[in-house]
């Protein structure tokens, strides 16, 4: 999966590369990375920016957190597993990404529960 990620990266590259060259633009490799990284950022932004303050408006705030802490764990695994391919104490598996982000999943349910069962507790206690 990780090579497949890896080809997609790099045709992307090569096209943008190509497209840099035949419109003569001459732009330097971090040129590209400035305005092709930049766009994306701001592109992302025009779609995450109003579903969290959507989310915002319902009192949803658990929800963004949870997104957050979730971007911040793929990025942490995806590192883990380049250090390990980089200083050889392991093997780079993607699996290994998908197996800690399901980790994070399925204990993430059981937060949820656990917070459920309190919320319903207290609105029980409240109506007596």
């Amino acid at each position: 999966m990780v090579d497949l990620l890896i080809d997609i990266i790099y045709k992307t590259h090569t096209y943008f590369l190509s497209m840099n060259d035949s419109f003569e633009a001459q732009l330097s490799d971090k040129q590209l990375h400035f305005l092709i990284i930049g766009l994306l950022g701001i592109g992302m932004l025009l779609v995450i920016y109003p579903l969290f303050k959507w989310m915002a408006k319902k009192n949803l705030t658990v929800l963004i957190s949870w997104f957050y802490v979730f971007t911040v764990l793929v990025v942490i695994t995806f590192a883990i597993e380049i250090g390990q391919w980089y200083s050889h104490t392991g093997e780079m598996d993607f699996n290994d990404i998908l197996a800690g982000l399901v980790g994070y999943f399925a204990m993430s349910f059981i937060f949820l529960l656990v917070v459920a069962i309190i919320e319903l507790i207290k609105s029980i206690f409240k109506k007596k």
